[in-house]
């Protein structure tokens, strides 16, 4: 009888939690938040030329500088990947160390984030100045916040690593934060093209 009960058990968690089902919800996720960007990259085409007589992008970005925050931030893709193929090989000291490079790439990309917000609020250029500036910090803190989501789950991760090792559910979870941390390198590409290349032509 209790065998009976805990192969009907088994057959209901797989019959009602399917294998790939956390990975399709995580794509439904991902499709909406590429919902979420668009309206903003889109406000930020109708908006980005309202300076309302004040500075203009050219005058205020220091391109030199958003291209080191690019590259700290494609970095950490290149990084996350090495832990992902570290992790099929089943070395988890060596996924471990991926994951904390990419974490603190993503820390260094925050933290120029943060100081070109500062300088911009410190020279009277703060998202209240005009709607351009109203655009342009709601959709590069939008993709800001989503970095401080990423490395908080990355930590998180982190943790249950040590604690339970490559278990079939971190696999799953490293797979899901894969997605997410390489959706949010495609719209920051997006972000430099669009906001800051062009911002300064």
């Amino acid at each position: 009888m209790k065998d009976t009960t805990n192969i009907s058990a088994r057959y209901f968690v797989r019959e009602h939690h399917p294998e790939n089902g956390t990975l399709l919800g995580f794509w439904i996720y991902l499709m909406s938040d590429c919902l979420l960007f668009a309206c903003l990259f889109s406000a930020y085409a109708i908006l980005g030329r309202n300076y309302a007589g004040g500075p203009t992008g050219a005058e205020l970005f220091d391109l030199p500088l958003v291209a080191v925050n690019t590259a700290f931030l494609l970095l950490s893709s290149i990084t996350y990947g090495f832990a992902m193929l570290e992790s099929q090989k089943k070395k988890l000291g060596l996924t471990m160390f991926w994951l904390v490079v990419t974490g603190l790439f993503g820390l260094a990309f925050l933290s120029l984030e943060l100081y070109e917000f500062h300088h911009l609020i410190h020279e009277g250029a703060g998202p209240d100045r005009s709607a351009f500036l109203t655009s342009f910090f709601a959709l590069v803190g939008t993709h800001g916040l989503h970095v401080t989501f990423g490395i908080v789950w990355l930590v998180t991760l982190l943790f249950q690593l040590k604690k339970h090792g490559l278990t079939h559910e971190n696999k799953r979870r490293m797979m899901c934060l894969s997605m997410f941390w390489h959706f949010l390198d495609v719209v920051w590409i997006g972000v430099f093209t669009f906001v800051y290349l062009m911002g300064v032509m």
